[in-house]
């Protein structure tokens, strides 16, 4: 395992990030601009990050982990795309920058989230034809592909935006706010982490250990982004505050209050570490995110 930072990985991110976009036809050369400008308009990338830091935590190689990392990433900004349309939480600002259907259109928009999300499962496809011939290696890929898979899809990330806009304007159990925020946003870090630790050969009591953790950092994620949406700064989030509210989203602080809100964020950030505590400095990245996570919503 090499020590890595989470700027360390996310550099690797960065210099990588558009090596399996697929060519596209010049005719066609719009499409690859909107998917282009989502990409590359910044982002935490924690979920690749986390892909990569599993990866290495499990003494897999990093490089052979890329395509997945960029394709986790692919199919997030796809979901950022369409989730900023009018049709649905109906963004002008994401990152700073304005929103891809502000610059590209609504209909360019909603296309190029449909090209980042096939050409994610493309790079991932494309890699797996490199391992016909040796078992061992295929069978991680195509664990590591179906994670993703089934973390972005109708059992996962899609899932959960159909309940959160569904659950709009009405009263929400804690139980269904929980689904909501497990499905919506903590499936895909799920992913990302068991992805990564396929990759790398995890067994399944390392896999068990690090699915705990990321179940955990997944829920305090989406309710540290719930309790910014009250207090952030917008120059600092780099979008609206107060969206949730004019949406009328089914939140933490919405049902719980802030003060509630963020006792539950510090008792998941505890679990996440925890989880990876027998490990010590080994699993300093993903201790040191958890924390950076929970602060941010304090």
């Amino acid at each position: 395992m090499k020590d890595y930072s989470f700027e360390e990985y996310k550099e690797i991110i960065e210099e990588h990030l558009m090596d399996f976009i697929p060519d596209v036809d010049h005719k066609s050369i719009t499409l690859y601009d909107a998917m282009r400008y989502s990409l590359l308009t910044g982002g935490k990338r924690i979920r690749p990050v986390l892909l990569l830091a599993a990866c290495d935590f499990c003494c897999g190689k990093i490089e052979e982990a890329l395509p997945y990392a960029c394709a986790i990433e692919y199919i997030h900004n796809y979901s950022l795309i369409h989730d900023d349309l009018p049709c649905m939480d109906n963004d002008d600002l994401r990152r700073g920058q304005p929103t891809n259907h502000k610059v590209f259109g609504e209909a360019m928009a909603t296309l190029a989230g449909d090209g980042l999300q096939s050409a994610a499962f493309e790079t991932m496809n494309k890699d797996m034809f490199l391992y016909f011939d040796d078992p061992t290696g295929l069978k991680k890929r195509i664990n590591a592909s179906y994670e993703i898979s089934k973390g972005a899809g109708c059992r996962g990330m899609v899932a959960g935006q159909v309940a959160d806009m569904e659950a709009e304007d009405k009263n929400c159990s804690g139980e269904m706010l929980d689904y909501i925020h497990i499905t919506k946003t903590a499936a895909l870090i799920v992913a990302a982490v068991r992805a990564g630790a396929h990759l790398g050969g995890a067994d399944d009591d390392l896999l068990s250990k690090l699915t705990i953790y990321a179940e955990n950092l997944g829920l305090a994620f989406q309710i540290c982004d719930d309790i910014l949406d009250v207090e952030g700064k917008e120059e600092e989030m780099g979008k609206r505050s107060g969206m949730d509210d004019i949406n009328k989203k089914a939140t933490y602080p919405a049902i719980y209050g802030i003060d509630k809100s963020k006792e539950r964020l510090n008792q998941l950030t505890d679990k996440a570490i925890d989880a990876l505590s027998e490990f010590y400095d080994n699993a300093e990245v993903f201790t040191k995110l958890a924390k950076e996570l929970a602060v941010r919503g304090k």
